[in-house]
């Protein structure tokens, strides 16, 4: 079992992916050192999930860029 991240730490991590696409990276350091960058959190683990999310969340979105949708014809 996953864990479950919140509205907040996703809609946070999609705007922070839109405005910096160039520079998020499937490295979990460098995407910390972004979110300390642009995000203004006290909480280790609030910044931690975000940059969590964040590497899987660009993950996603490439691998989805890169492979094409199938489509069955009947």
């Amino acid at each position: 079992m996953g864990n479950i991240y919140t509205k907040d730490i996703k809609r946070i991590v999609v705007q922070i992916y839109e405005q910096h696409k160039d520079e998020v990276s499937t490295d979990f350091a460098v995407n910390k050192k972004i979110v300390d960058t642009y995000i203004d959190a006290n909480s280790k683990k609030v910044k931690n999930r975000i940059a969590g999310y964040l590497t899987r969340y660009t993950k996603m979105a490439r691998t989805a860029k890169e492979t094409p949708e199938v489509v069955e014809e009947e």
